[in-house]
């Protein structure tokens, strides 16, 4: 069964950097494209970022790009947002889900990325929290 788990979530000031991590047990982790995805309380779930499954094709939310860099490592099964600069409006549940590649070849757009109806597996998410 495949397991998402997430980590680094934390209290921080606005202006500081954090680093998430997304681990992918239960399945080849080069099988899934794998995404982030943020909800605050009362509001919808915002696509953060997305890295395919060869770590070579990226997208960002609008309000991340520039800030937010995703990695992953395929030798250790976990993905990395590395986020800066985060603001006060930015305190959400960060979570990470995975997509079963099915054309590995594919050309895959932005737009496929950013649905969080396409992902098949998530993580139950971390909090970070960012304060004046």
């Amino acid at each position: 069964q495949v397991r998402l788990v997430e980590s680094g979530g934390d209290s921080v000031q606005a202006g500081d950097s954090l680093r998430l991590a997304c681990i992918i047990s239960g399945g080849t982790f080069t099988n899934y494209h794998v995404g982030w995805f943020r909800r605050a309380p009362g509001t919808d779930r915002e696509f953060v970022a997305a890295i395919n499954w060869r770590g070579c094709t990226t997208f960002y939310g609008d309000s991340v790009n520039g800030r937010f860099t995703i990695s992953r490592d395929n030798a250790e099964n976990t993905v990395y947002p590395q986020m800066s600069v985060l603001k006060r409006e930015e305190t959400s549940v960060y979570s990470c889900a995975a997509d079963s590649v099915m054309a590995p070849n594919a050309r895959y757009t932005e737009s496929y990325f950013r649905m969080p109806a396409m992902y098949d597996y998530w993580g139950q998410g971390t909090q970070v929290t960012i304060s004046a």
